[in-house]
């Protein structure tokens, strides 16, 4: 992967990004791209909450560019793909506004319900694991305390079972 490339990111991908000390790298490296609402989501949830990682403002505006997501981006999501209703809200924001470019890009989600989504609009070859990216921005000190849903091996599984589900319809 090259540096300047679009990488659009949902919120678990930002959360565990800060958490693991490698949101600057990913943020300088690529052109980190996101919907509004995953940057609402990031900034949620219960601070006391063991475990819970703290998002500062900061984070999310410097060097992230979010996308604000129309009703009608939503609504051809899901004449496209009626299972992406399903989806959190945040990923099918995401994905919704993914419908809606024409340049390149790709996405990285740790939700393995996003992953079949993006099988089924034929999007499995634009899906990289953060594993990836951070071995790409060269902060691969931060590699080693990913969680495993954000590891290539766990995308390759979730990718593997959606392209199967996908061939049997």
């Amino acid at each position: 992967m090259q540096g300047g490339q679009i990488v659009l990111v949902d919120t678990n991908i930002i959360i565990e990004a800060i958490r693991t000390g490698c949101w600057s790298a990913l943020t300088g490296y690529f052109r980190v791209e996101t919907v509004e609402k995953c940057r609402e989501e990031a900034r949620s949830g219960r601070a006391y909450r063991p475990g819970y990682i703290t998002v500062r403002e900061r984070d999310l505006r410097e060097r992230l560019i979010a996308h604000d997501v129309t009703d009608d981006e939503l609504a051809r999501l899901t004449l496209r793909d009626a299972k992406s209703s399903l989806l959190d809200p945040g990923e099918r924001h995401l994905w919704a506004h993914a419908l809606s470019r024409a340049d390149p890009w790709l996405a990285s989600t740790a939700d393995a319900a996003a992953v079949h989504a993006a099988a089924r609009l034929g999007w499995e070859e634009r899906l990289v694991a953060l594993e990836q990216l951070v071995e790409s921005c060269a902060a691969r000190s931060s590699v080693k305390k990913l969680n495993k849903q954000f590891r290539s091996e766990q995308l390759s599984k979730w990718r593997t079972l959606a392209l199967l589900e996908r061939g049997l319809k």
